[in-house]
């Protein structure tokens, strides 16, 4: 009761706000859960030297994903997407060694096991996650202003990255499959377990089958690894190669615009390679496109439209349609799902907007996650791993674990969205 009165008592200096999309947040409806957010970093923020029975040792401190005292269930370890996430909001002076020290441990995994696996623990080097690596490489390099000679060491590792992981064709990275394109893997070779490496653990989107689709957001992020080597060997004076690196990319678009973009939906889907169609479970994954910068004007247009499909009274959807298998009794549960939003889908499909110009859009949709995740708080003291945004308030659907608090990548992309969104 203790955690809740304490809310009350500071959350009743904030100001009047409501859901209305026509109602914006003040930075004094925010300062409070703002400052919660602060002071909860040292807890997320761990250092661990040397391996550690399970726990691989970093030569730098790191943020992990959620902290809860007493709690028996626990993220204390590093991983590879969240990283890149919680650290948007934070690229000042303030937090520049730790930034840049999340990213030196991302480098040195990989230089230790040529993968960067999905967590830093032993049993996780099987299977990696959504390779964020050149993102979060550019970010530091302009948000730090660092020399060409440090861009060129980093990408260096990105490239072998790419190569030995993402377009593998044996084991243990069986992951460019057809035509180019690749998939999720894991060396066990269970579906189950690939769909752990999108990140999306768990989802319909592949109906159990991972190891069967081309997903769209995994083949969008490699595109934008292709853009971005372009972009790198065009700074450092490389023209030939920003060619190469530019005429892969047209490649993979032009053959997921073949096999991903369905003109009836007006979305990129899924590709069951082995079925040879597309999948019929419509997610935000359609969006990590726009977020890259590989769509035309056309199609921007068509995503912008079919966000109706996602977007609701406290965001966006993770899926447009409720999976019948989170009705079934004894099925695996679909956190990755409707009604459930999460914040990192929010933070790609609200960049994706501003890259292409919907600024209106982009706005609209961070004030209403904004909110959801502020209601939550003013109410519990606490910030969630997902939200219900169809019901603000109501529990999110849980997953395979247990539900987290505290959590890294929801306050990080609050405090983003409030930097970009509520001080401007």
């Amino acid at each position: 009761m203790a955690l809740f009165s304490k809310t009350k008592i500071l959350t009743s200096s904030v100001g009047q706000w409501s859901f209305r999309p026509d109602k914006y947040l003040l930075p004094k409806d925010v300062l409070v859960a703002r400052q919660y957010i602060k002071a909860y970093w040292p807890k997320l923020t761990k250092f661990h030297p040397k391996d550690d029975e399970s726990l691989l040792g970093l030569p730098f401190p790191y943020l992990v994903p959620a902290y809860e005292e007493g709690h028996e269930f626990d993220f204390d370890e590093l991983y590879y997407w969240d990283s890149y996430f919680m650290v948007q909001g934070m690229l000042d002076t303030e937090h520049k060694e730790l930034v840049m020290g999340i990213l030196e441990d991302l480098l040195h995994i990989f230089k230790r096991f040529n993968a960067i696996p999905n967590a830093s623990r032993t049993y996780l080097t099987g299977r990696s996650q959504p390779p964020f690596l050149t993102s979060f490489i550019w970010d530091v390099y302009q948000g730090y202003k660092l020399d060409n000679k440090w861009l060129a060491r980093a990408i260096d590792i990105a490239k072998k990255e790419y190569e030995t992981v993402w377009m593998g064709t044996t084991k243990p990275h069986v992951r460019q499959v057809y035509r180019g394109l690749s998939r999720y893997y894991d060396v066990n070779y269970i579906n189950d377990l690939a769909e752990a490496e999108s990140g999306w653990d768990m989802t319909p989107r592949f109906g159990h089958k991972a190891l069967n689709y081309l997903p769209v957001d995994l083949n969008a992020l490699l595109y934008k690894y292709e853009m971005d080597f372009a972009r790198v060997a065009r700074l450092l004076g490389d023209m030939r190669e920003a060619a190469e690196w530019e005429t892969a990319a047209r490649h993979r678009k032009a053959t997921m615009d073949e096999l991903m973009w369905d003109k009836n939906r007006d979305l990129y889907c899924d590709y069951n390679y082995v079925k040879e169609r597309r999948g019929n479970v419509n997610s935000l994954a359609t969006y990590y496109p726009l977020w890259a910068g590989m769509v035309d004007e056309h199609q921007a247009k068509h995503l912008v439209k079919a966000l109706k499909r996602f977007e609701n009274k406290g965001g966006l959807v993770t899926t447009d349609a409720l999976p019948i298998g989170q009705y079934v009794l004894g099925a695996v549960p679909m956190q990755w799902a409707y009604p459930n939003g999460w914040a990192p889908l929010h933070y790609l499909v609200v960049k994706g907007l501003q890259r292409y110009g919907y600024q209106t859009d982009a706005r609209r949709i961070a004030q209403k996650w904004l909110k959801t995740n502020l209601a939550w708080f003013q109410k519990y003291g606490v910030f969630l791993e997902k939200y219900n945004v169809v019901v603000p308030g109501k529990p999110p659907t849980k997953g395979l674990y247990p539900s987290q608090t505290g959590f890294g990548w929801t306050n990080a992309i609050f405090e983003y969205f409030c930097q970009e969104f509520v001080d401007k």
